[in-house]
């Protein structure tokens, strides 16, 4: 059915699968370990996880569906439990407190602290800390944290039976129509040895086939995945400079900032660069050892030659579970089942069992093979880190192939990959506005919404003759004209509507589109707001006026509507339509908004991104501000927060640290437009603003709305 998927994990990532085409990952260059998915003592099929285009999965669930028959196949379940927001909020309404006060305290917490904490906000939220009331509040969420609170469809985890599967487990007809859900979740399902097959969604496949297929149509041929070059230099060139938004896998801020002293080359750098940003590696103090020894700080060797076979691969450093497997059964004498019995405990990620229990185990079969007590313990230690979620090499493998294919798409045909992306949303890490920002730093052209030429989706257009005699000859890539789909409220009916009249005979004027699409007074004013009828009506409020004369219904409704002299209105300032683009689309064409207050932010000595990023010296007193569009706390940064800064050059990424962040929690949490005053710091290539002063100056945006991405 052209549906794009790709498997992932050990039993996906086999030759069998490679055959099947279900992965594209080739098993001749990986390294899977056989017992990781295939044990006597687990007497079970082996896992199998395969993503789909996130768009497109319903089609394959059904198609599931259709296939076994609603009695043989249904999702898993999810037992979810109580989190932070929820607790307060269930108890807050339990015991009568006002939903105004409730909700303005829920919203307030973006990570735990504890009880102290609870009760602060409550008293900065209306409710004194001191009563009973606050104080029983603060106890009995503390207290449900953690509890389940609902039964819920797991993303995709099929359960298939031979015969009826009632036999085996209760089944409920899920909310969603045309679904069956079991009422065990995948724990269970796991200990009652029953298969479930993950049936996953992915947006970058989404975005992957939506590029590939534009690429066809420029090239003229069709242009697959398998069609991407196995090497290309200046991929890597680009991913080397952490060109990276929009890519997948490697476009956070945790491995933007990895990726200059990772330096990849080759296919296999990806592999380890994709697992080694990872919880487990960096709790396991893997990190650090291995970036020395690539970098050529440090010995690049095996504890002992029998492990060489092992760890050769990773400069010594064990980076993947299945070398924390192999390193079980080389150096402690694990057997095969043994071993993935400390996968399984390692990949619990804290619900089920423990690395702990194997300690004794590995430390006496260490010892009994001479290694000394301390490496025995390093190594336990580095093992014990990937309980806190280490990853598969066989998951990287899978996914540094998509990390390198949207990167070469992004490197080779960026106007395509800009449009897939914008037609893939909601996905990734970016937000529509920063992508487009990315792609016109790099060259692209993107064209406004326009009823004349948008059709529902981002289209590519063919680039416009050359401006001067001096640019003749010069090679330019299409333009990525933005599709009806981006203007807010604007139904996809309405949109297609539109698009199959203007196929018949193009528009010639508000009324006549307002006729032949058959456009309500609400779709004309969306259409008007996002100046989308810029080429029928000019500006905006000339388009909001002739979008109120409405053709009368009935016999009269063919007659011309002719008006003698238009009002003269006021023209809006730029300032205007940026916001008026904010509210409709999300992002603008024009200017960014920061590069309007540039000068009163330099009158505060804020230093634009690109000079800082350019020249700005290690160690110095630097001050940035910006619009904020990410905020993250990772549980292995001990408290530290990290935010991303956006301005009309570039991004500034702030290191925010646990004082800081306690005594200034508001300017922090909730700044659109945040100051920061601090310390730059450089090295290897990579850039940070250590803050040591926050000021919220979100007044200065007006009616601005901004997004950010907060604590995911």
């Amino acid at each position: 059915r052209g549906i794009l998927c790709q498997g992932r994990g050990s039993a996906a990532n086999s030759a069998v699968c490679y055959c099947l085409g279900i992965t594209e990952v080739d098993p001749e260059n990986g390294n899977n370990l056989f017992s990781r998915f295939i044990s006597r003592e687990r007497n079970e099929p082996p896992d199998i996880d395969v993503d789909f285009e996130h768009q497109r999965r319903e089609e394959v669930i059904q198609y599931i569906y259709e296939r076994y028959g609603r009695e043989r196949a249904a999702l898993a379940a999810v037992a979810s439990t109580y989190r932070h927001r929820s607790a307060m909020r269930d108890t807050g309404k339990a015991l009568g407190i006002g939903n105004e006060i409730v909700e303005r305290v829920a919203k307030s917490f973006h990570y735990w602290s504890g009880k102290k904490e609870i009760l602060e906000k409550i008293n900065e939220n209306g409710l004194p800390a001191h009563t009973r009331q606050a104080r029983l509040w603060a106890m009995l969420a503390e207290t449900l944290k953690g509890f389940p609170r609902h039964l819920s469809q797991h993303p995709g985890g099929f359960v298939i039976a031979r015969d009826k599967l009632s036999r085996l487990v209760p089944i409920e007809n899920a909310a969603m129509p045309g679904r069956s859900v079991v009422q065990w979740d995948k724990d269970d399902l796991d200990a009652m040895g029953l298969l479930k097959v993950d049936v996953l969604a992915l947006g970058m496949l989404s975005a992957l086939q939506r590029g590939l297929q534009l690429v066809s149509r420029l090239r003229g041929h069709p242009f697959a995945l398998q069609d991407i070059p196995r090497h290309d230099e200046n991929t890597f060139e680009m991913i080397r400079r952490a060109d990276t938004i929009g890519v997948f896998q490697i476009e956070s801020r945790a491995q933007m900032s990895m990726l200059p002293r990772m330096q990849p080359r080759h296919f296999y750098d990806l592999v380890i660069q994709v697992a080694i940003v990872r919880p487990g590696p960096i709790q396991g103090g893997m990190v650090h050892p291995y970036l020395r020894r690539r970098q050529g700080l440090e010995d690049a060797k095996s504890p002992s030659p029998e492990l060489d076979q092992v760890l050769a691969r990773t400069l010594g450093v064990p980076i993947f579970q299945e070398q924390a497997m192999q390193i079980a059964m080389v150096a402690a004498g694990f057997t095969a089942d043994e071993a993935d019995e400390l996968r399984r405990a390692m990949a619990a990620w804290r619900r089920r069992g423990s690395v702990e229990r194997f300690r004794q185990r590995l430390l006496e079969g260490m010892e009994k093979k001479g290694y000394d007590e301390q490496f025995a313990e390093q190594i336990f230690q580095q093992l014990e880190g990937f309980g806190e979620y280490g990853f598969p090499e066989s998951h990287s493998a899978s996914f540094a192939k998509l990390a390198y294919c949207s990167a070469w798409l992004k490197c080779h045909e960026p106007a395509a990959f800009l449009a897939a992306l914008l037609n893939s949303q909601p996905m990734g890490f970016y937000a529509p506005s920063q992508l487009v920002q990315d792609a016109q730093r790099h060259g692209v052209e993107v064209r406004p919404v326009d009823v004349m030429w948008s059709d529902w989706d981002s289209t590519l257009e063919a680039s416009r003759p050359p401006a001067s005699a001096s640019s003749v000859g010069k090679s330019s890539g299409p333009a990525v004209r933005l599709g009806l789909g981006r203007v807010a409220g604007l139904s996809q009916q309405a949109g297609q509507r539109i698009v199959q009249a203007r196929l018949a005979a193009p528009f010639t004027s508000v009324q006549d589109l307002a006729a032949r699409a058959e456009l309500d007074r609400r779709d004309m004013n969306v259409l008007a707001a996002a100046n989308a009828l810029k080429a029928l009506a000019g500006d905006r409020r000339q388009a909001q006026w002739q979008s109120a004369m409405r053709r009368t219904p009935g016999l009269l409704k063919e007659a011309p509507i002719v008006e003698d002299c238009s009002p003269a209105l006021p023209g809006m300032s730029e300032g205007e339509h940026i916001v008026s683009d904010y509210h409709s689309l999300g992002l603008t064409l024009g200017r960014h908004p920061l590069a309007l207050l540039r000068s009163r932010l330099a009158d505060l000595r804020f230093v634009p991104a690109d000079r800082l990023l350019a020249q700005w010296p290690d160690r110095r007193l630097a001050r940035a501000c910006g619009l904020v569009t990410t905020r993250q706390r990772p549980g292995t940064a001990k408290g530290t927060v990290f935010v991303t800064l956006e301005d009309e050059s570039g991004y500034v990424n702030v290191i925010v640290r646990p004082d800081l962040a306690e005594r200034q929690h508001t300017e922090l949490v909730r700044s659109n437009l945040l100051g920061v005053y601090g310390v730059w710091q450089r090295h290897d290539g990579v850039c940070h603003l250590i803050a040591h002063r926050l000021v919220d100056l979100s007044a200065l945006l007006g009616e601005l709305p901004t997004r950010s991405r907060d604590f995911h």
